[in-house]
C-alpha cells in the first residue's frame, strides 16, 4: 500500500524515481508523483492522477531537473484520488512523501489552520508538511523540523523529508510501516522495500520500529525511537530474487500460478529431507492446548484450511480469527498456547498489531511470511519463509499455495510430535504432500477449459462457490478472487449451509462452482449440487476423473482434476480457482495485476 523512493544521487533523479515507482506499482495505487531539488536549490514537484504513465507524460511536457528527489505511489485513505491529494505534499521549503496514517491529523491540522497556515488537500500527509514548514518559520534547522515534527505525530506511517536548498540532505522515519535505506556509491536510497531499491544497489539497512535516518551522499545516521544514535545491519540482499518481469506472460498474475510448482516444490526441498521434516528448533507441539491462527484476506483462508488439517491430523484445537477483529476483540490466551500470523508481506498493520498484543500472552509465537526481512518475521519467536518468491500481482496465487504447503509441513509435525501419527503414516502423509508439485503442475493444464469457461463467467452478476471440508475455505478463496479481480459479486458457502440460506438466490441465472474432489465428502456435496440443479442453477463441478463419472451428469460444464493428495488436496484445487478469476477477468478487461482499489501490501488499518 503505497510506494515511497527517495534518491541522492549522481544523475538526474526524476526518471530514476519513476523507474524505481514502476517496481512498486504491485503495492496498488491510484495516483503519482515527484519532487526533485535542481542545481540551484530550487525545490518543485509533479504529480499525476492514474497510471505512471501519466506521471511520466507530465514530466515530458513539464521537465524536473535535480539530482535529488523523493517519489511516492498514493493508494488513498483521506481524500479521494485527485492530483491535489496525490503526494509529495508540499508546503513552502519541504516536500514529503508518506505511507501510513496520521491519526490526529485534524488536531494539528487545527492548530496550524490557528497559526495562520491553510490545507490546499484533503489529505493527512498534508499536515506533516505544513507543520513542517512551520518549525523551519520558527528558526529551526530542517533535521531538528523533522525531528520535531515526528515527535507530534500519532499513528503509523513511514515519511520522507526533503529541504529546498538541501541538496545533499533527507530524513526518513518509519512507525508502523516498512521502510528500508540503500547504500551506494557516494549516492544513498531510502524505498518501501528492497524491490524500489535493487536497481540501484544490493546494500539494504532495514530500519526498525521507531527509527529515522538523516541521509547525506556520505553515508545513513540512523536513530531509535528515542533519539539516540544506533547501528543497523546493512544486508546485502540478492538482487536476482527481486526480479520483476512478465517473464513473456501477458499478466504477472499467469506467471505466478503457472511458477506454482516451483516454487511448492523449493518449499518442500527446503523443509523436508531425506524424509524428514526440518523445522527451526522450538518446534515441539507437544506440551501446546491450543493453537491461534490470525491473518487477513487470502492469507486468512489459508489458515482456514489449516485449522482443519490441525484439528484432524494432529488433534490440536485451533482458533482462527481475521486480525483486524482479533486485535480489538482482546481474546484470552493460554500460556501454554501458541499463536501464528500469516502474511504475505509481514508487514499486515492488523496482524502484527494482533502479534503485538500476543506476544507475552502465549508460550510461542510464529510468523508465516514471504518476507524474512518484515516486521512480522523479526518480532515473532519463530519465522517460517514461504520462499513463494517476489509476487507483483495484487491478487495472491503463488504466495497462497506456499503458504498452505508451510501450514500442511508444521500440521504433520504437530501430529508427531503429539503421537497422533506413526513413523509409517507419516511417512505416508509427507509423501501425499511430496506428489503436490506434480499435480499442481497437471491442474495448470486445464487453463484453456477455464479461459472457454470465461465468457459464460463474466456475463453473470453474481456467482456462489461451494466445497466441504477444506474444500470450503478453497471456495471461499475462489469467490474472493472472482470479486478482486472481475468485480463480480461472488460468496462462498459451506455445501451443507446451502440450505440456510443461499438456495434462496439459485435460479437459472446464477452459476454455482462446486468444489469436490471424490473423497469421504463427496456423496454429502453432490447432494447439494443436487438441489442446485433442481432449481435450475447452472453447476461447475470441480471434481477428480471419478466424480465427475460419478457426479458429472446434468451439470452445465465439468473440470477434471488430477487425483491424488490425500488431504493435502485443497493445494491443487486452489489452481482452477486462480484460473476462472484470472481469465473472466480478462474476459471484461478489469486490471488483472492491479485492481481497483485495492493493494498489495495493507500497512494501514
Amino acid at each position: 500500500m503505497c510506494g515511497i523512493i527517495g534518491i541522492l544521487g549522481s544523475h538526474q533523479v526524476a526518471p530514476q524515481l519513476v523507474e524505481a515507482l514502476k517496481r512498486l506499482e504491485y503495492r496498488g495505487y491510484d495516483s503519482a508523483g515527484v519532487a526533485t531539488i535542481d542545481d540551484a536549490g530550487k525545490l518543485d514537484r509533479r504529480r499525476a492522477v492514474g497510471k505512471l504513465v501519466n506521471l511520466s507524460d507530465r514530466l515530458v511536457a513539464q521537465p524536473l531537473s535535480g539530482r535529488s528527489g523523493i517519489g511516492h505511489t498514493r493508494w488513498a485513505t483521506h481524500g479521494a484520488a485527485t492530483e491535489g491529494n496525490a503526494h509529495p505534499h508540499q508546503r513552502g521549503p519541504v516536500a514529503v512523501v508518506h505511507n501510513g496514517i496520521i491519526e490526529n491529523f485534524k488536531e494539528l491540522r487545527e492548530e496550524l489552520v490557528a497559526a495562520g497556515y491553510s490545507p490546499e488537500s484533503e489529505t493527512d500527509t498534508e499536515t506533516v508538511a505544513m507543520l513542517t514548514a512551520k518549525y523551519l518559520a520558527d528558526g529551526l534547522t530542517p533535521v531538528e523540523a523533522a525531528r520535531a515534527t515526528l515527535s507530534r505525530l500519532h499513528g503509523a506511517f513511514a515519511l520522507a523529508f526533503l529541504f529546498e536548498g538541501e541538496s545533499d540532505l533527507m530524513v526518513a522515519a518509519r512507525r508502523g510501516s516498512p521502510l528500508a535505506v540503500g547504500h551506494g556509491d557516494n549516492e544513498m536510497y531510502v524505498g518501501s522495500d528492497a524491490i524500489a531499491l535493487a536497481p540501484f544497489t544490493d546494500r539494504i539497512t532495514y530500519l526498525e520500529e521507531g527509527d529515522h535516518v538523516i541521509l547525506t551522499r556520505e553515508g545513513a545516521e540512523v536513530f531509535n525511537a528515542d533519539g539516540r544514535p544506533v547501528n543497523r545491519e546493512i544486508a546485502q540482499i540478492d538482487v536476482g530474487a527481486t526480479t520483476i518481469d512478465k517473464g513473456g506472460y501477458r499478466h504477472f498474475m499467469a506467471k505466478e500460478i503457472a511458477q506454482q510448482p516451483a516454487v511448492i516444490g523449493d518449499v518442500l526441498s527446503h523443509y523436508i529431507k531425506d524424509g524428514r521434516i526440518v523445522l527451526p528448533e522450538g518446534l515441539d507441539f507437544r506440551d501446546t492446548d491450543r493453537l491461534t491462527l490470525v491473518a487477513c484476506g487470502t492469507a486468512y483462508l489459508a489458515g482456514y484450511v489449516a485449522k482443519y488439517w490441525f484439528e484432524k491430523l494432529a488433534g490440536l484445537p485451533c482458533d482462527l480469527d481475521v486480525a483486524s477483529e482479533f486485535r480489538y476483540r482482546e481474546p484470552p490466551l493460554s500460556d501454554k498456547s501458541w499463536a501464528m500470523f500469516i502474511s504475505q508481506s509481514g508487514e499486515t498493520a492488523d496482524t502484527l498489531a494482533a502479534l503485538h498484543y500476543a506476544n507475552g500472552k502465549v508460550a510461542k509465537t510464529l510468523g508465516v511470511v514471504n518476507v524474512g526481512t518484515s516486521a512480522i518475521a523479526r518480532d515473532t519467536d519463530i519465522a517460517l519463509p514461504t520462499l513463494a518468491g517476489v509476487e507483483v500481482c495484487v491478487a495472491s496465487s503463488k504466495a497462497f499455495t506456499c503458504q498452505l504447503t508451510v501450514l500442511a509441513v508444521l500440521a504433520l509435525k504437530a501430529a508427531h510430535d503429539r503421537g497422533r501419527l506413526t513413523d509409517a503414516e507419516l511417512a505416508s502423509h509427507i509423501d501425499d504432500l511430496r506428489a503436490i508439485p506434480a499435480l499442481v503442475n497437471q491442474a495448470i493444464n486445464i487453463a484453456d477449459e477455464c479461459q472457454e469457461l470465461s465468457g459464460w463467467l463474466s456475463e453473470s452478476t453474481d456467482v456462489l462457490f461451494l466445497g466441504r471440508g477444506p474444500l470450503y475455505p478453497v471456495a471461499l478463496e475462489g469467490a474472493l478472487k472472482l470479486k478482486e479481480l472481475s468485480y463480480i459479486h461472488a460468496e462462498g458457502y459451506a455445501s451443507g449451509e446451502l440450505k440456510h440460506g443461499p438456495i434462496a438466490l439459485i435460479d437459472q441465472h446464477m452459476p454455482v462452482v462446486v468444489v469436490a474432489p471424490r473423497d469421504e465428502l463427496f456423496e454429502k456435496t453432490i447432494s447439494n449440487m443436487q438441489e442446485v440443479m433442481a432449481r435450475h442453477g447452472q453447476v461447475l463441478l470441480i471434481s477428480d476423473a471419478a466424480g465427475i463419472r460419478e457426479g458429472g451428469d446434468g451439470v452445465r460444464a465439468s473440470l477434471t482434476m488430477p487425483t491424488g493428495g490425500g488431504i493435502f488436496q485443497p493445494i491443487v484445487y486452489a489452481v482452477p480457482m486462480q484460473y476462472l478469476a484470472y481469465y473472466t477477468a480478462v474476459a471484461k478487461g478489469t486490471d488483472v495485476d492491479q485492481p481497483r482499489n485495492l493493494a498489495k501490501s495493507v500497512t494501514v488499518e
